[in-house]
């Protein structure tokens, strides 16, 4: 059989169910709720794919440092060096990244911008440095910089329709990621594309996860089980991921009715037996 790899699982769910919800994304703090079919998914993808390669020249093999919170943006950065055969590095601000050889991008999210001692030290090291700003409606940096490019201006300029100069490696690695931190030095795993793929459909069997599957992660992307939850795992399964920042759990109980969520993970005080309404949700219990 030939192994998929996660570009693989979005183009299936792409020509299987375009217009579902794909990726349902809450904050608390802001009130904001964006809801994306695999279609606008796939599209934004494409387009930040596009930039990486077109715009920043990224190469196969070349590494994408991440300073990013759980956000749809966030995810669709992921997917797009998947696609392009980048491999994706998310780090917690200030924690050393892996030091791997080679050339690297730096996206950074506007609220890490204004903390220099979070971001300048990789700075130094990178080709280039992308701020986002994250803001809900598009909007750009708030404080622009000369030294840093502006995600939400420059993509705008991109096509929505992205195909590799070549396949990506099944093999070749696709996502470093820290497994353990002792201050700021931290161990890394490095998965392949196969290998980060099989995971994400491993996962889904052995949480039962199903088309129908609604899956509310409040877990970070600077962690395999992060990215599994929220992403992987529901795309491998044909399901949806709902990725919630700065949580309110006064919130969570109306969230899960409203949006029909089947399973969640990463909500430690949240027991369904203690919700009338939650009581066919499951807790996903995390063992990768």
């Amino acid at each position: 059989m030939v192994q998929s790899t996660p570009a693989d699982l979005l183009a299936r769910r792409l020509a299987d169910d375009p217009s579902r919800p794909l990726v349902t994304f809450y904050d608390d703090a802001s009130g904001e709720r964006v809801e994306l079919s695999a279609r606008v998914f796939a599209n934004w993808v494409a387009k930040t794919a596009n930039l990486l390669v077109d715009g920043l020249g990224a190469q196969p093999g070349d590494r994408v440092v991440m300073l990013l919170p759980p956000h749809w943006q966030t995810a669709v950065w992921l997917m797009a060096c998947w696609s392009a055969g980048l491999v994706a590095e998310p780090l917690e601000p200030g924690v050393e990244p892996d030091g791997g050889e080679g050339p690297y991008l730096l996206a950074v999210a506007e609220e890490v911008l204004s903390m220099p001692d979070r971001w300048e030290p990789l700075a130094a090291g990178a080709d280039e440095v992308v701020g986002l700003s994250l803001h809900a409606l598009g909007g750009p940096l708030a404080e622009p910089r000369p030294d840093v490019m502006d995600y939400a201006v420059e993509i705008r300029g991109y096509g929505d329709r992205f195909m590799p100069y070549s396949p990506v490696d099944v093999e070749a690695p696709a996502l470093c990621v820290a497994e353990a931190a002792a201050g700021t030095h931290v161990t890394y795993a490095t998965l392949g594309a196969g290998e980060l793929a099989s995971r994400g459909a491993e996962a889904a069997r052995s949480w039962g996860l199903d088309a129908g599957s609604r899956v509310l992660s409040d877990l970070p992307f600077t962690a395999l089980d992060g990215i599994l939850v929220g992403l992987i795992a529901p795309l491998a399964a044909g399901g949806s991921a709902i990725i919630q920042r700065n949580l309110d759990e006064a919130a969570l109980d109306r969230r899960i009715s409203l949006e029909h969520v089947t399973a969640v993970a990463g909500v430690p005080s949240w027991d369904p037996r203690d919700s009338a309404g939650a009581r066919a949700v499951r807790r996903l219990v995390i063992q990768h």
